[in-house]
């Protein structure tokens, strides 16, 4: 028989050639794992292990959520002196010293500034303790004067709060009649006289009506009075039980500032150390991107709170010299109360108006209307003209998102919540941006403003 594959001469038979590459097959894996479908033990152990971790760690943030916040103005104040100790580093001034010199400093500098304007400080916050509660008399008496417009209809006693009243007025007049009219009586049974007992009634019962009117008008403008101020310094007094924890505790409040100048000092002088150890957390593959992340958060922290420092100076400034051109009482004081309600976007400004205008009201409503229109306006010119100047290259946060989250913040943590609000939004601003919408979504979006970049490139 003769082989196919062999050529009529005897020779194998070669294939023809190809026109092209032949195609190459693909990899058989001998060693596939089966899939097994569903989850297994394993899985499920690894499940819950990792939702315990997460409740255990929220449930530690909740607990200890001061301490948290204060390690995070620590560590927003750490990213400022590490910015200056930069620059002091230039001059061949070692890290540490020059964390310590600057912390030091600026300590110095409020201590200087504080024993400087500590007697009209005094003099004015003794005056405003004085003044106050006279300014909330007369915005009551403004008020009372407005019941049936308006004001009246916006901050007017209830329905209820009137028929309470009322009906105290006539039970306190009808008692003080009473108690006439049993001494009348009993002066007419010791002098035995039925005419003078009837001409006595009489012009007690004259007197008994003519008082009750008295009284019940006089309790009626006491109580009217005296309403609004109950009602609002009920309302402050809840609110600065809640809002101000930490006052009833001033070794607490002392010891979470000397933990922030600490840390301060400490990130300030080896950034690059806790940076280091961050890294570590994450995998290889993820590092760099990681730290770019970082990177822009710090940026976006160290312009935030730069850009507040400078602005709590320039607003206490401009708010007294308003106040002493306007001629309001304790000027400096209120100046003062306005820089420092500064470091609280949004609600700061207006905590700090209110003291203001009801000083005005001692002398009288448009002096106070004034001081308002002085406040909204300074204001409007922080918003457009200070803010965008210093917040080149930081994060651009929307008004509507950051009185949200003040809100948020003040409901869940207090005042030491709604002082680390923005911020804290701040900081998770940049990695939403960079890790989400960036790479997962793709939109080309800039994490900060375009200066910075721009600033980047042309040190590249």
């Amino acid at each position: 028989m003769t082989d196919p594959t062999m050529h009529p001469s005897g020779s194998p038979e070669q294939p023809a050639p190809s026109s092209g590459p032949l195609p190459v097959p693909p990899p058989v894996h001998r060693d596939r794992r089966k899939r097994a479908v569903g989850w297994q033990s394993k899985d499920v152990l690894r499940a819950s292990a990792l939702i315990i971790a997460i409740y255990v760690v929220l449930r530690l943030l909740w607990v200890a959520h001061e301490l948290f916040f204060v390690v995070f103005l620590g560590a927003l104040f750490g990213l400022a002196v590490a910015s200056a100790v930069d620059r002091l580093e230039r001059f061949r001034i070692p890290r540490g010293i020059g964390a310590a010199m600057v912390v030091i400093g600026f300590l110095a500098i409020l201590t200087g500034f504080g024993a400087w304007m500590a007697p009209t400080l005094r003099q004015q916050s003794r005056e405003l303790r004085v003044k106050l509660p006279e300014a909330a008399d007369k915005v009551e008496g403004w008020i009372n004067t407005h019941q049936s417009g308006l004001v009246g209809l916006l901050l007017g006693n209830s329905d209820s709060d009137s028929d309470s009243t009322n009906a105290a007025t006539n039970a306190d007049s009808a008692s003080t009649a009473r108690q006439r009219r049993d001494v009348v009586v009993a002066a007419a049974s010791d002098h035995d006289s039925a005419t003078l007992t009837a001409q006595t009634a009489k012009g007690a019962n004259s007197s008994d009506s003519s008082a009750k009117g008295t009284d019940t008008v006089t309790v009626k403008k006491a109580t009217a009075a005296s309403s609004l101020k109950a009602r609002i310094g009920a309302r402050m007094g809840s609110a600065t039980h809640y809002l101000f924890p930490f006052l009833s505790s001033t070794l607490a409040a002392f010891g979470g500032i000397l933990l922030i100048i600490f840390l301060s000092v400490y990130i300030g002088a080896e950034p690059a150390t806790y940076r280091s150890g961050m890294m570590h957390l994450f995998p290889q593959r993820t590092r760099r991107r990681a730290g770019e992340v970082l990177a822009a958060m710090a940026v976006a922290l160290r312009k935030w709170l730069v850009t507040q420092l400078i602005a709590m100076a320039v607003i206490g400034a401009v708010t007294t010299i308003v106040l002493l051109v306007l001629k309001v009482k304790a000027a400096f004081a209120l100046g003062l109360l306005a820089g420092l309600f500064e470091f609280i976007p949004t609600i700061g400004p207006i905590l700090s108006a209110v003291p203001a205008i009801a000083m005005g009201f001692l002398d009288s409503p448009e002096k106070a209307l004034f001081i308002g229109i002085a406040y909204i306006g300074i204001q409007f010119l922080e918003n457009h003209i200070l803010i965008p100047l210093l917040m080149r290259g930081g994060v651009d946060l929307p008004p509507a998102l950051t009185v949200i989250s003040q809100a948020l913040m003040a409901m869940v943590f207090g005042f030491i919540g709604l002082m680390v609000a923005v911020p804290l939004l701040a900081a998770v601003m940049v990695p939403i941006k960079m890790l989400y919408v960036q790479d997962v979504v793709g939109d080309r979006l800039d994490a900060l403003d375009a200066d910075d970049d721009d600033d980047d490139d042309d040190d590249d």
